[in-house]
């Protein structure tokens, strides 16, 4: 199972490159959750796709570096350093992020990051 939960986990990381919120919705359960810790969870297709669309659009491109990874059972954790480029400034996230999975999708998210590090580099 560790094989299949890291290369959903991996191919999740990196469709975010193709900037396509259908396509990455198609990630996760229905009733999944998707948690930015700094901020409130989003619980659901829809919630989920509004926290997508804040960041999504604007950035001229998004890369998410997997630096490590290590699964049990259903559950996978990464370390990554995620890139945006928006508005011609690059900003770098390093980001530890969990992913639940089930029947194949991504259940629940959570990304624990610095906020400063965001809006420093945003602002």
């Amino acid at each position: 199972m560790s094989a299949d939960t890291e290369r959903l986990v991996r191919d999740f990381c990196a469709a975010w490159s193709r900037r396509n919120i259908d396509e990455l919705l198609a990630f996760f359960t229905e009733d999944a959750v998707y948690h930015n810790v700094p901020l409130s969870p989003a619980e659901g297709h829809t919630a989920i796709r509004r926290v997508m669309e804040f960041f999504v659009p604007p950035a001229e491109s998004i890369e998410f570096q997997v630096l490590g990874m290590a699964s049990t059972g259903a559950v996978v954790f990464t370390e990554r350093l995620d890139r945006f480029v928006i508005g011609g400034k690059t900003v770098e996230l390093p980001v530890a992020g969990v992913f639940e999975l089930e029947a194949g999708k991504i259940r629940a998210w959570r990304d624990y990051f610095d906020m400063a590090t965001w809006t420093r580099q945003t602002a």
